[in-house]
């Protein structure tokens, strides 16, 4: 088993102070890689990650109990995409949910385990307790009106 080690480094100096910020986390008992990069065409919705309860599920599904570091890289320089988290509401391998960001260009969304690690309420902004999430179904791209590359990375 190894270790992935992931370090955040921030530059700032502002009024003459320096105001970044440099943080190391440690994500151990890894035994599985998962690093593409994929160019996802104009106008066209592209899934770039499966998570299901086992591998065998679905053509390249990676295990979401075992998945522990999720990072998503815009690899463009100038167009921004929308990432959408596809949620499995009732935890039975179909997305029956979702929630979008967007990902500018150059730009990074790292995220922790996907087994009962996100949830979205389109009804309130009440704060979702750690009992009511959910599960990570897959990542799809909406490169928008653009062909934009991005790296998908996932350390299980």
């Amino acid at each position: 088993m190894a270790t992935l080690t992931v370090t955040l480094k921030e530059e700032l100096e502002l009024n003459g102070k320096d105001r970044g910020s440099e943080l190391t986390l440690s994500v151990g008992s890894v035994t599985q890689a998962y690093h593409r990069i994929v160019t996802c065409p104009a106008n066209n919705d592209t899934t770039i990650a499966t998570f299901q309860t086992a591998v065998h599920t679905a053509d390249n599904a990676i295990d979401l109990e075992d998945a522990k570091y999720i990072r998503v890289t815009n690899l463009d320089t100038s167009n921004e995409v929308v990432l959408s988290l596809q949620i499995s509401n009732s935890e039975n391998g179909t997305a029956d949910g979702s929630t979008s960001i967007l990902l500018a260009a150059g730009r990074s969304y790292i995220m922790g385990i996907p087994h009962e690690g996100i949830a979205c309420d389109d009804d309130s902004a009440a704060i979702i307790t750690d009992t009511a999430l959910h599960d990570l179904e897959s990542l799809v791209v909406d490169p928008k009106a653009n062909s934009v590359s991005v790296e998908v990375f996932i350390a299980s």
